[in-house]
C-alpha cells in the first residue's frame, strides 16, 4: 500500500477521527505493551518511550507483505509531577475530576513514526484549566460513561468541554494526536495527508 498508506498502533476512535480529518488512510494495529511508567521516570519522557515502543511492537509483527510506515501516539495528564493515568473505577474518576477542579494541568503527547528501521518521533506539551466544578457535575460526568478510558479521566472532546476553561495549545493533542507534530512525521515519512494531495 506504500507510502500513501499508514498501520496506527492504536484502537483509539479519536485518532482515528483525527487522522480522517487530515486525508490519511490507515489500518489499525494495536500494541500490546505494559504502560506503566518507570520508577521516577519524567512525564515527557514516559509518553515518548510508550509511542515510539507502540510503533516498534507493530512494526516487528508486521508480515514481510506489508510495507508501510507504522504510527503511534500516548497521551499523559499531568498535574504537578504526577501522571493521572486512565480511571479503573467511577471513584477514581471522580476523585480525578476533584483534583483537576479550578486548576491548570498539562497533556503531553507523544507521536512516532517507524518507516523500516528508521523511527522519529515529536512531543506535544499542552496546557489545560478546568472551572471549579461541583461534586454533583463530577458525578454527573462519570455517569455518561466518557471517563474511563481516557487519560485524566475526562475527554475534552466530548461532554467534559463545558469544564474546559482556557487552553494553551493543541487541541488535537489534548484529543489525542497532535496533528501539527503528526504531519511532520508523515511529511519527513513520505507519506501523503490532504496537502501534499492538493499540490500534486
Amino acid at each position: 500500500m506504500g507510502k500513501d498508506f499508514v498501520y496506527l498502533a492504536s484502537a483509539s476512535p479519536r485518532r482515528g477521527e483525527l487522522l480522517r480529518q487530515i486525508g490519511v488512510r490507515f489500518e489499525v494495529r494495536p500494541a500490546a505493551i505494559s504502560e506503566e511508567p518507570h520508577p521516577g521516570e519524567a512525564p515527557d519522557k514516559y509518553v515518548l518511550r510508550l509511542a515510539v515502543a507502540k510503533a516498534a511492537a507493530v512494526a516487528a509483527a508486521l508480515r514481510p507483505d506489508e510495507h508501510a510506515p507504522v504510527l503511534a501516539a500516548d497521551t499523559a495528564v499531568v498535574l504537578g509531577d504526577e501522571i493521572l493515568g486512565k480511571p479503573a473505577d467511577a471513584a477514581e474518576a471522580v476523585d480525578m475530576l476533584a483534583r483537576l477542579s479550578g486548576c491548570t494541568h498539562r497533556v503531553l503527547t507523544a507521536v512516532a513514526l517507524q518507516a523500516g528501521a528508521a523511527v522519529e518521533s515529536r512531543l506535544s506539551v499542552s496546557e489545560v484549566r478546568f472551572r471549579a466544578t461541583t461534586a454533583e457535575e463530577r458525578l454527573a460526568y462519570c455517569a455518561t460513561g466518557e471517563p474511563f478510558d481516557k487519560a485524566g479521566g475526562y475527554g475534552i472532546q466530548g461532554h467534559a468541554a463545558v469544564f474546559v476553561e482556557e487552553l494553551k495549545g493543541s487541541y488535537s493533542g489534548v484529543v489525542g494526536l497532535p496533528l501539527l507534530e503528526t504531519a511532520a512525521l508523515l511529511a519527513r515519512g513520505g507519506v501523503g495527508f490532504w496537502l501534499a494531495q492538493r499540490a500534486a
